[in-house]
């Protein structure tokens, strides 16, 4: 009956008078540090809490009377106390462990909490995963130097259901989450949105956060399937830093530092940054690299704090669009290093930011965080592009010169509150941000085609080697503005069933292009185009018990499709219907997770680069020019499983499986067909990853599978072509081994990837064709103060 009456108190809004009180405190250590992951249980009551980074806890709604209080983390001491709640009263407490800081680091590393007991940053209200319906994951810093990741990619492998999907011109490395495409649109940093168009440095990472599924409700207009947040280190007040020098296979050269410490009792600083220089297994490709990130900790009073950061990276390299295809349906017969493109063409990067964020304790219940930031990002292209030979080997080998700047700027406010109605529980968020971005695009008079070549017969023509003249012929302006306002609810309903609600309005106003012709000097402007749409979600949570979680939630989300058809009009916005099931476990007191979702997502309008011009038959090159194909359908499965079965044994596995297809396209000619999977698809994927310490040894090992899947191009109804578009691409495993030892404040770490040397490829459609990296070491020496 008491669950039956908690229901009906719910949805009829009755509230009741409780005979409660309120807990709240902070955990210290005995240098005065604040003590972060440490749980606090009132016994007997189910009342649970953890605190948080800056030491602080809350427990609310507890019956009046005589309690036992319990601070413990495993493996340190426990403290207990006696607490006497009145009605209404509000009891303030401060704990101090017998342990210091630097003491409570190291055991936080032997006995930290899972990831499903740990909020994220990427969700803004500050819910534990096993709170969300949703999955979600995090792969820590730990990881990330274990590994020593050099690329985004080389973190993302470690989560299952995202996986590189292309590296177009390797210029860029475009990922997918269950079937679609991780654009710019679901790249953040820090929560703020981030351009796609360079390889973001990873050095300067704490952690990278997905959150797979929608995303609407939070971060406005993206695509389904997932995005993803990247976190950088951050500013602290003790003193420390790092000095590491990482060298490898193809004459990998890269010096990093990281420095932070207090610059006074309130201001705390941190400065990281690297320079990189390497060849490559491609044959005249290289790379060069310089990245700084400063950040500046304030405490402007005890319950306000402001972050400011900014970061730089420079990036020049080579373009490399692979080895191509022959007669547009068979990789090129050419050894992995092969390269046709011209010595000289390049690329240049610039991104650069800057940020302020600002986080404000209302009272013990409520917080502000604020933020605004800007980016600038350039990039300067001349290449030979689209590997795309006869059956005789002959590649007509094509130009494009490129110069496009974008300025960016994103500002968000939201407010968390978390209080008690009817004896509920609520998680209050609320939030509006806006972003407005200002594209510029050049383009040139460079020639259509530079030269011919042979892939198979080298010697059968002479390959020019001069720089064609290009000159700027025309520039389009696009300036665009976004506003979104949204409210989310996680209500505690009973204590072992959560409710979660949501709404967002969104709006984006494409203000009209502006094109000048700089030969004429004409200018023309284009159409306004406004998408508008509300984008609702529900999920409901079950916890059976403790360490379990149970979660179906369903969202509705719209992306904005930009470009135009084929006859010049603009696109509709693609609606997209999201659903998933699953089920969070922690077992054996923490040291195993288990983690299984399952999902579907329906999108009704998925827009791809046309295929044909308006006559039906001549192929376009114009990824501007979009048609909306109808409506595609992802079906698939996650499984996480982390475990933690012995000191100094940590081991990670993923498995995921995708089955993304057309399941309704218009009958006409030229559209795809219903049923055909979408190519580069991907259906399984996996990854494992082992890594033992024992005293001052690491030992390491990973294993990371991609499965079979189709490049490039779909086919389509009434096609003329006498072959199919698709090809098959086989499935690929690679194998990784690393060993380290750490010796007082020095530290080497040893790694071999690819250990099989096996060979496989990014396919992007079917003329960028990348082989795998081979065999490669890496070794980084790093000295710790």
């Amino acid at each position: 009956m008491k669950k039956i009456y908690a229901l009906l108190l719910l949805f009829m809004g009755f509230s009741a008078t409780a005979q409660t009180g309120t807990i709240k405190g902070k955990v210290t250590t005995t240098d005065g540090k604040p003590a972060a992951d440490v749980n606090i249980v009132i016994e007997k009551t189910g009342k649970t809490a953890v605190s948080l980074e800056d030491g602080s806890f809350i427990l609310r709604n507890i019956k009046t009377g005589i309690h036992i209080l319990t601070v413990s983390h495993a493996g340190l001491h426990t403290v207990t106390q006696q607490v006497v709640i009145g009605k209404d009263s509000l009891t303030e407490l401060h704990f101090t462990l017998t342990e210091t800081a630097k003491k409570l680091e190291e055991v936080i590393v032997e006995a930290r909490r899972t990831a499903n007991a740990k909020a994220v940053t990427i969700g803004k209200a500050g819910i534990p995963a096993m709170d969300l319906p949703q999955a979600i994951t995090v792969i820590p810093r730990e990881l990330i130097e274990s590994q020593q990741a050099q690329r985004l990619s080389d973190i993302l492998k470690n989560a299952n259901g995202v996986y590189l999907a292309t590296t177009r011109g390797a210029t860029q490395e475009n990922f997918s989450a269950r079937g679609y495409s991780i654009t710019g649109n679901n790249l953040f940093k820090d929560g703020a949105r981030v351009n796609s168009g360079t390889m973001p440095e990873v050095s300067g990472l704490e952690r990278v956060e997905i959150l797979k599924g929608s995303a609407a409700i939070l971060y406005g207009n993206v695509a389904p399937g997932g995005i993803v947040n990247m976190v950088t280190k951050q500013p602290k007040f003790n003193a420390g830093g790092e000095l590491s020098v990482r060298a490898g296979s193809y004459d990998l050269y890269k010096p990093s530092f990281d420095v932070y410490g207090p610059l006074s009792a309130s201001v705390a600083y941190r400065i990281n940054g690297t320079y990189e220089w390497s060849r490559s297994y491609r044959d005249v490709v290289s790379s060069k690299r310089y990245y700084v990130n400063p950040s500046f900790l304030i405490n402007l009073s005890k319950r306000t704090t402001l972050l400011i950061q900014g970061d730089y990276l420079n990036h020049a390299f080579t373009p490399d669009f692979g080895i191509g295809t022959i007669n547009n349906t068979t990789i090129s017969p050419v050894s992995r290093s092969a390269f046709f493109g011209a010595n000289w063409q390049y690329a240049k990067t610039q991104q650069s930011s800057a940020a302020a964020s600002l986080t404000h304790s209302i009272d013990s219940r409520w917080k502000l965080n604020a933020s605004v930031s800007y980016q600038d990002y350039r990039r300067d292209y001349y290449s030979t592009e689209r590997i795309q030979a006869l059956a005789n080997g002959d590649w007509y080998r094509p130009l494009n010169r490129a110069n496009n700047v974008e300025d960016y700027y994103v500002a968000q406010a939201n407010i968390t509150g978390r209080f008690s109605t009817a004896g509920m529980d609520h998680i209050l968020l609320a939030g509006v941000d806006a972003d407005k971005y200002h594209t510029t695009a050049y383009t040139y008079n460079q020639p259509t085609i530079y030269d011919t070549i042979n892939l198979l017969n080298p010697n059968k023509f002479k390959a020019r080697t001069d720089i064609p003249v290009a000159n700027a012929i025309k520039v389009v302006e696009t300036p665009t503005l976004r506003f979104g306002a949204y409210a989310q609810d996680l209500i505690t309903v009973l204590p072992q069933v959560k409710l979660l609600l949501g709404i967002r309005w969104s709006i984006q106003d494409a203000k009209p292009a502006v094109t000048t012709d700089l030969v004429n000097h004409t200018t023309t402007n284009g159409t306004i185009k406004t998408d508008k749409a509300f984008s609702p979600r529900a999920g409901l949570v079950y916890q059976p018990a403790k360490h379990t979680s149970v979660f179906a939630s369903y969202a509705n989300s719209f992306t904005v499709n930009n470009g135009t058809d084929v006859y010049g009009n603009t696109l509709a916005p693609s609606i997209i219907d999201q659903y998933e099931l699953g089920i969070k476990n922690d077992f054996l007191n923490g040291m195993m997770t288990a983690n299984v979702t399952g999902y579907r997502i329906v999108n009704n309008n998925l827009a791809q680069t046309a295929l044909f011009a308006a006559d039906g038959v001549t192929p376009n090159n114009n990824t501007n020019l979009k048609a909306l194909t109808g409506q595609t359908t992802s079906d698939g499965v996650e499984v996480d499983i982390s475990v933690h079965p012995a000191k100094g044994l940590d081991v990670v596995a993923g498995y995921s499986y995708n089955y993304i297809r057309y399941t309704r396209t218009p009958d006409a000619k030229g559209n795809f067909i219903e049923g055909e999977k979408l190519q580069n698809s991907v259906g399984s994927s996996a990854n494992a990853t082992v890594f033992y310490h024992v005293n001052a040894w690491k030992f390491g090992a990973g294993v990371y599978y991609t499965g079979p899947r189709t490049a490039g191009f779909n086919n389509t109804k009434g096609q003329s072509q006498n072959y199919n578009r698709l090809f098959n691409v086989d499935g690929f495993a690679t194998v990784d081994i690393s060993a380290g030892y750490t010796f007082r404040k020095i530290s080497l770490l040893a790694k071999l990837s690819n250990l099989t040397n096996a060979l496989n490829y990014y396919t992007h459609e079917n003329y960028s064709i990348n082989p795998i990296p081979p065999t490669q070491l890496v070794a980084t020496v790093a000295y710790r103060f």
